[in-house]
C-alpha cells in the first residue's frame, strides 16, 4: 500500500537522500511502480527485492526510511535556506537532463530560473592559466549574450570564470554542486554563489550538509554534461575532473569541444587528448552555432537590456573613447577602409587599429575580404 502519510514531492525527497540507493536504482524503482514514490516506500522488502538491482540493504533502507532520513529537518532547512526541491516532474526540472541513463529523481535548487533556455557547459581545471581564464571568461559572455545558459560547477579557476563571464553580461548561468546546496564551496566563491541565485540557479543532488568526496563529485559531472546541449573543456589535464564531465558527455550524446593550448602546458594535455579522440577542436563561440545548427525558431534568442533592441545599445556603455568614435563611423551601414577611419575620426593609426581589435572581439564590427570593415547587424 502506498504510504499516504506523504505527499509526492515527499516520497521524492525520502528516496532522493536515501543512503546506499543509486540513481539507476531508483529508476527502476518508479518504472517498476509506475512512478508512484509513495507506493515504492508503502511497499515490503520481497516486493522490493523483486526489481533488478535493489538487495537486502537497499531494500532495508526503503522500508525503515523513517531511521535514516528526518524528513521534517529538511524541509525545515529548505524553508531557512529559501530552496526548492525540484521532482523530474516538475516544470524547472532540466529538459534534457530526464534522457540520461540515470538521471536524479530530485533537485535541490536555490534561485527561481526554469531551464527555459538551452545550456551549454564550460568547464575545466582548478589550476589553471590566466589564459585558459580568460578564454572561459569569454566563453561565458559570448554565449549569454547569444541566449545560451551557461552551466557549471563553481569550483575555482575555469567554472568560475565561466560563470563570472555570463553574469558581467547580464546572462543566465547555472552551477551544479557536488555538494549540499547549503555548502559553499570554495568558500571564497560565496558572493558568486549568490549573484547565481539571484538570476540563475544553484543545483544539486545532494541533502543538507553532505560533504563533497570522490563520489559526489563524478555524480555532479554527470548532471553538468546532462543539462546541457554541448560541454566545452577549456582547460584540463589528462586525469581532471573535466575529463570525466567529457567522457559522460560522450556516453550521453552532448557534443564535445576542447580548447587547444601550449603543447608543453600540462593544463591543456586533457583538452588535446580529446581532440586526439574525436572532439572537436574550439576556436571561438561559432564553432558551436554551427555544429548545433538551431534552425526554425530553435537557436534561443541574444538576450538585450530592457528598452534596447541591439548588441550594440548593450555594449555602449562598456566601450572606450576610442572604440565609440569608431562604431559611430559605421553609422547608416558605412563601409570603411583604415585610412577612412583615420580621416572620419581624428584618431591615429594605432587607436583606430586598437579599437577595431576591441570592437571585433566583442562581434560588433567584421572586417570583410578586402580589408574593410562593416558594422554586424
Amino acid at each position: 500500500m502506498p504510504d499516504t502519510s506523504l505527499t509526492e514531492r515527499q516520497a521524492f525527497m525520502v528516496l532522493n537522500d536515501l543512503p546506499n540507493i543509486g540513481p539507476v536504482s531508483l529508476n527502476r524503482l518508479l518504472a517498476e511502480f509506475q512512478g508512484d514514490p509513495c507506493a515504492i516506500l508503502g511497499a515490503d522488502r520481497r516486493r522490493l527485492e523483486r526489481v533488478k538491482g535493489v538487495g537486502p540493504e537497499t531494500s532495508a533502507a526503503v522500508v525503515n526510511w523513517r531511521t535514516h532520513f528526518d524528513l521534517a529537518r529538511e524541509e525545515e532547512r529548505l524553508a531557512q535556506a529559501g530552496a526548492t526541491f525540484i521532482t523530474v516532474r516538475d516544470e524547472g526540472y532540466p529538459k534534457l537532463l530526464k534522457e540520461i541513463h540515470d538521471p536524479p529523481i530530485g533537485l535541490y535548487r536555490k534561485g527561481d530560473y526554469l531551464f527555459g533556455q538551452p545550456c551549454i557547459a564550460v568547464v575545466g581545471s582548478r589550476r589553471t592559466t590566466l589564459y585558459g581564464q580568460s578564454v572561459a571568461k569569454k566563453l561565458g559572455a559570448d554565449l549569454a549574450r547569444l541566449g545560451f545558459c551557461v552551466v557549471s560547477g563553481l569550483a575555482r579557476g575555469i567554472d568560475t570564470a565561466a560563470h563570472e563571464g555570463a553574469l558581467s553580461v547580464g546572462g543566465k548561468t547555472a552551477a551544479v554542486l557536488g555538494c549540499g546546496i547549503d555548502i559553499v564551496y570554495p568558500p571564497e566563491n560565496l558572493g558568486l554563489y549568490r549573484r547565481i541565485t539571484e538570476t540563475g540557479a544553484v543545483l544539486s543532488e545532494f541533502p543538507f550538509g553532505r560533504k563533497a568526496d570522490k563520489q559526489t563529485f563524478p555524480m555532479r559531472n554527470r548532471v553538468v554534461s546532462g543539462i546541457c546541449e554541448a560541454v566545452v573543456v577549456v582547460e584540463s589535464d589528462v586525469s581532471g575532473g573535466a575529463m570525466i564531465t567529457a567522457r559522460f558527455a560522450g556516453e550521453q550524446g552532448r557534443l564535445i569541444y576542447a580548447v587547444p593550448g601550449r603543447i608543453d602546458q600540462p593544463s591543456s594535455a586533457g583538452c588535446h587528448q580529446l581532440i586526439r579522440d574525436g572532439a572537436t577542436l574550439f576556436t571561438s563561440v561559432d564553432d558551436i552555432l554551427n555544429e548545433l545548427n538551431y534552425l526554425d525558431g530553435l537557436r534561443p534568442q541574444a538576450i538585450t537590456t530592457e528598452g534596447q533592441v541591439g548588441l550594440l545599445e548593450q555594449l555602449l556603455p562598456q566601450l572606450d573613447a576610442g572604440e565609440q568614435r569608431v562604431i559611430a563611423a559605421f553609422a547608416g551601414g558605412a563601409i570603411m577602409s583604415i585610412d577612412a577611419l583615420i580621416s572620419s575620426t581624428s584618431l591615429s593609426s594605432p587607436e583606430v587599429s586598437a579599437a577595431l581589435m576591441g570592437l571585433e572581439l566583442k562581434k560588433l564590427v567584421q572586417k570583410r575580404a578586402d580589408g574593410t570593415f562593416e558594422a554586424r547587424a
